[in-house]
């Protein structure tokens, strides 16, 4: 697990191009999006709920699918440029990714919670047409959140500029 560590550190740049990281935000933007929108429709289907409302069941399931979706695109890039077997694979795209989907999700789920708890009385719902409008709103939001963090993770070398 040092080599990883000290591999990333030999990468690192003074400053990645902002293509690169705009491509590594969209990267991750793309496993977030696909999750989110497998993990409402599920949502929908089941009639899960969180403390009474559907809404924590869907952030859960949005986040975890989500997650899981970032690490898997990440594993699939990140392994054969970096040439990694199976488990240093995974540590790795576990490093190069968490931070930047958790800042996704969160600015994404913020601005949905936003819109579930403020501005829409009675809240939308995914069988809304606004409700789809706003996701889109919240996926651009997530896009600004995660951008900072995917530039630090480039500059330090835990991902890869793209």
């Amino acid at each position: 697990m040092g080599d990883i560590a000290d591999e990333g550190a030999s990468r690192s740049q003074a400053e990645p191009p902002r293509r690169s990281v705009f491509i590594g935000v969209t990267h991750c933007g793309a496993g977030c999006a696909l999750g989110d929108i497998i993990a409402e429709r599920a949502m929908r289907s089941s009639g899960w709920t969180i403390a009474g409302d559907t809404f924590w069941a869907a952030v859960a399931a949005d986040f975890l699918l989500a997650y899981f979706l970032g690490i898997v695109f990440q594993y699939f890039s990140i392994v054969p440029m970096r040439g990694l077997g199976f488990r240093q694979g995974i540590i790795a795209a576990v490093k190069a990714d968490t931070l930047s989907i958790v800042a996704y999700e969160a600015g994404m789920l913020a601005w949905m919670g936003l819109i579930h708890f403020v501005l829409f009385q009675p809240p939308l719902n995914s069988t809304m047409s606004a409700y789809w409008f706003m996701m889109q709103i919240a996926m651009v939001v997530g896009f600004a959140a995660s951008y900072p963090i995917n530039r630090w993770l480039i500059k330090k070398g835990l991902t890869e500029a793209m």
